[in-house]
């Protein structure tokens, strides 16, 4: 089953976060990542818990491959490089099957 990072990035010193960006994104391929989001734009539709700031969303195979890319030693020492240039909020959540019928996409 598919489980996706995401990750809620106020940037503080963007030149530094791209160096982050840079390496960062080999590291989560190496583990089945693939970006589906980095940092486009978006509209809030609802805000009464959360007001996102800049979303990334990295889809993995399973909840397994995205927990090991986060702990994974190589991506602690890149991770450095964030915390240093952003403030964020980090989940992993699993997905859920998707099945395409003849009522289109379902798999809530």
């Amino acid at each position: 089953m598919p489980a996706y990072l995401i990750v809620d990035t106020l940037l503080e010193n963007p030149e530094l976060y791209e160096q982050y960006k840079v390496r960062a994104r080999p590291l989560a391929e190496q583990y089945g990542g693939q970006y589906l989001a980095r940092g486009g734009e978006f509209t809030v539709k609802e805000s009464d818990l959360w007001s996102p700031t800049r979303l990334v969303v990295i889809q993995f195979p399973d909840a397994t491959a995205a927990n090991s890319f986060y702990d994974s030693v190589a991506y602690q020492e890149v991770l450095k490089i964030s915390k240093q240039s952003a403030k964020r909020t980090v989940i992993v959540i699993e997905g859920v099957e998707a099945t395409f019928g003849a009522k289109g996409l379902s798999g809530t």
